[in-house]
């Protein structure tokens, strides 16, 4: 696009308009015969304005500190009509006075980008999901208004250093609650959740630089902890007449023979059970989490556990498979299982998916593949992750290959012995 042809300034007083002689100081901006009016808010006398240079009369000090004002409104003008030619836009006299006041471009704020990401990714992503953003942003606000000593602040202002502090503000945070401070890969996660936002805000042109350019992620790994074949036998026996911790230990051994997430199972109906052409029960539903579609033959362990709550007064009326029961109940009562059967792990209800990767499919021989759509997973990498090879199979595979080859070294000296044999005949 071509710039305009023609470009000037005029500084000129308004006298049509002068009272007690002194009228008010403007600067005209002229592009293509269409123009504007700038007011510099002062106003002279009109006897001290010297038209023909379009400057105060005199040396006073008073008169340098207008003209100088002047010099400095014109070197604005310039400089905003320039910038406009190099975003190579449609210049007007009207687009070069809004740049002048700095109103043509709008300032977006880290609230602006909260409430822009909150209002369209609600309808996308899980509403627990959303819930980690909003305590993302809401350490975000306490970090600035501790830190920074403000309630906001805009986008432009995030740098390397912002992030570094923030960083800091993380891990010297001490929850109210727990009386715990953040661990390092919670930590990481809100930073996550902040560079997530600016990525969306620099899609949407709020941003030009990434902040995040030389911040560098420090994610530990941990181990992924599942149940060995004997833990899952423990648990697997333990029997009581308490109802709550009987539903959960079955709820969790179905997790087990599933690995369905609690989401996932908490939601089962009849609907998803389904007899199939090899006379097998089949579980087909989708992942809450990614609206992955699941289908997998039931064990005899899960079949099992149907079958024991379908006459169950508690779901009877409510098109259910198994009673609900809230996912921290779950995770606290099998604190109380795992302290009955000895299990000295941290017992949660995810570590039932871990286990189901692990022990009851991978280290039986199941490919990874197949592992991989049990579970709802769209790449095998992240299958990769939950499916850790246990010791046992290890070790297992390493007394397989060991009998391989000391077969081949036997085969090997009884071919020797045969040849040698063969030549003292000869």
């Amino acid at each position: 696009m071509k710039s305009s042809t023609t470009f000037s300034i005029l500084i000129w007083i308004n006298s049509s308009r002068a009272i007690n002689n002194q009228a008010e100081l403007y600067g005209r901006v002229t592009i293509n015969q269409k123009r504007t009016n700038i007011s510099l808010k002062r106003k002279i006398d009109i006897s001290s304005w010297d038209k023909s240079k379009s400057k105060v009369k005199g040396n006073s000090q008073e008169a340098r500190a207008l003209n100088q004002n002047i010099d400095t409104v014109k070197a604005k003008i310039v400089q905003s009509y320039q910038t406009l030619e190099l975003e190579n836009k449609l210049i007007t006299p009207q687009l070069v006075k809004a740049r002048f006041f700095g109103t043509d471009v709008q300032h977006h704020s880290l609230k602006d980008i909260f409430k822009y990401h909150n209002e369209n990714v609600e309808h996308k992503i899980h509403k627990n999901t959303l819930r980690s953003y909003r305590t993302s942003q809401r350490y975000i606000q306490e970090f600035i208004e501790e830190k920074c000593k403000t309630t906001d602040m805009y986008l432009t202002a995030l740098n390397h250093e912002f992030i570094i502090g923030f960083e800091r503000f993380l891990r010297n945070y001490v929850c109210k609650e727990t009386k715990r401070t953040i661990a390092n890969n919670t930590a990481m996660k809100h930073i996550q959740r902040l560079k997530k936002m600016v990525n969306m805000a620099i899609s949407n042109e709020w941003l030009d630089k990434d902040p995040f350019v030389r911040f560098k992620f420090s994610l530990e790994k941990r181990e992924r902890e599942f149940l060995t074949a004997t833990e899952l036998t423990f648990i697997e026996n333990y029997t009581s007449k308490i109802p709550r911790l009987d539903l959960v230990k079955d709820l969790f051994i179905f997790s087990c023979y599933t690995g369905l997430a609690y989401i996932d199972i908490i939601q089962l109906t009849p609907d998803n059970i389904h007899l199939s052409i090899d006379g097998n029960n089949w579980l087909i539903t989708k992942r809450q989490k990614t609206k992955i579609s699941v289908r997998l033959p039931l064990l005899e362990v899960p079949k099992t556990i149907l079958e024991k709550y379908q006459t169950d007064i508690r779901i009877l009326s409510k098109n259910m498979v198994f009673p609900n029961i809230s996912n921290q109940k779950v995770n606290s009562y099998l604190k109380e299982i795992a302290d009955i059967c000895g299990v000295s792990k941290n017992l949660t209800f995810h570590m039932a998916r871990h286990t189901f990767a692990t022990t009851i499919t991978l280290s039986n021989g199941v490919p990874i593949e197949t592992v991989s759509k049990m579970l709802g997973h769209t790449k095998i990498t992240t299958t990769q992750i939950y499916a850790k090879v246990i010791e046992r199979k290890v070790s297992q595979d390493m007394n397989n290959l060991r009998s391989i080859l000391e077969n081949k070294k036997e085969i090997s000296s009884i071919n020797t012995d045969n040849d040698i044999y063969n030549q003292n005949i000869g």
